[in-house]
C-alpha cells in the first residue's frame, strides 16, 4: 500500500467534515434578500395597492371631474364631504354595526366548529370518519347558489326573514375550514400528546382545551382571517335575506348606486368606508397571522 492510498482517504474525510461545518455555520445565518428581490416585491406591492389609492382619490374628487378625460391621479379636497355623504345616504352606520357583529359571529363559529370537526377527523377513530371526509369536501363542489331558493324559503318559515340570524346561522359551520384544521392538524399534532392526555386522566373537553387548541392556534388565525374578509364581503345572501332597514355594509353600499345619474365618487367613497374596517383587521393582527403562517410552516 502506497502512501497516497492512505492520504486520499484521509483528505476526503477531512474534507467532508468541512463541508458539514459549513453548512451547519451556515444553517444558523439568516438569509438576506439582494435587491433585485425588494423592486419585484416593490412592483408588486404597488399593483396590489393600485386599486385602493385609485379609490381613495376618485373619492376625493366631485362626479363631473371624474367624467373627465384624462382622469385624476392625484386627490382632491371632497374626501371628507363625500365620505360624509356616503355615510348618511347610506345609513353606514347600523350597516357597520351589524356587519362587524355578523362577521366576527361567523368568524368565531367557524373556526370553533372547524377545529373540533378538523380534530375529529384527523385523530380520532370512529365509523365511516372516511366516507364523512368525502361528504364534506363534496359539499365544497356544489355552487352556493343553488342553496339560494330552498334557504330563504326555510327562513321564511321560521320568521327569520330580515333578521341577521339569517345571513349567521347558515354559514356558522364551513367545509373549507373543517378540511383545512384537519389537513393542519394531521401533521401539526402528534398522537403522543393525546395519548399522554388520556393517560394522565384529562376528559376529552380538557384535552381539547389544552392539547388542541394550542397546537391549532396559528391555523385557527389564518382561517379566522379569512373567514372574516368573506363574511364581510359577502353579497349575494345578504343582499337576499336582508332589506335597507337592517342592512350590512355590502347591502347598504347598494343603495348608493341608485339614482338617475349615480354620484361616482359618493359611491368610492362609500366603498372607501367598506375597506377601511378589514385595513385595520390586517394592520392590528397582521403580524399575529403572518407569524401563525410562519410557525405552522416550520411544523409541517
Amino acid at each position: 500500500m502506497t502512501t497516497s492510498d492512505v492520504t486520499l482517504p484521509r483528505q476526503k474525510a477531512r474534507g467532508g467534515r468541512k463541508a458539514d461545518r459549513r453548512r451547519v455555520m451556515g444553517a444558523g445565518k439568516q438569509m438576506h434578500a439582494g435587491p433585485v428581490t425588494y423592486v419585484v416585491l416593490a412592483v408588486f406591492a404597488l399593483i396590489s395597492l393600485a386599486p385602493l389609492v385609485w379609490t381613495a382619490v376618485a373619492a376625493s374628487r366631485t362626479n363631473t371631474r371624474l367624467a373627465q378625460t384624462p382622469p385624476p391621479l392625484w386627490f382632491g379636497g371632497n374626501l371628507f364631504k363625500n365620505l360624509g355623504t356616503a355615510w348618511d345616504q347610506a345609513g353606514l352606520g347600523k350597516a357597520m354595526f351589524n356587519s362587524i357583529f355578523v362577521a366576527g359571529t361567523i368568524t368565531a363559529g367557524t373556526v370553533l366548529f372547524s377545529t373540533l370537526a378538523g380534530f375529529a377527523f384527523a385523530k380520532l377513530k370512529f365509523r365511516f370518519s372516511s366516507t364523512l371526509l368525502l361528504v364534506t369536501i363534496g359539499t365544497m363542489m356544489i355552487p352556493p347558489q343553488l342553496a339560494v331558493v330552498p334557504l330563504y324559503l326555510w327562513m321564511t318559515d321560521l320568521g327569520w326573514a330580515n333578521h341577521l340570524q339569517t345571513v349567521i346561522l347558515p354559514t356558522l359551520v364551513s367545509a373549507f375550514g373543517t378540511f383545512f384544521m384537519r389537513q393542519y392538524l394531521v401533521q401539526a399534532l402528534p398522537g403522543e400528546l393525546i395519548e399522554a392526555g388520556r393517560v394522565d386522566g384529562a376528559s376529552s373537553l380538557r384535552i381539547v382545551w389544552h392539547i388542541v387548541f394550542p397546537a391549532a392556534r396559528p391555523a385557527m388565525a389564518v382561517l379566522g382571517l379569512l373567514t372574516f374578509v368573506m363574511a364581510w364581503n359577502d353579497f349575494l345572501w345578504p343582499i337576499i335575506a336582508l332589506t335597507g332597514q337592517n342592512p350590512t355594509v355590502q347591502v347598504a353600499l347598494n343603495q348608493l348606486g341608485t339614482g338617475y345619474i349615480p354620484d361616482d365618487s359618493v359611491i368610492m367613497a362609500g366603498a372607501l368606508l367598506g375597506t377601511l374596517p378589514l385595513l385595520v383587521a390586517f394592520l392590528l393582527f397582521g403580524k399575529q397571522i403572518v407569524g401563525g403562517i410562519m410557525q405552522g410552516a416550520v411544523k409541517g
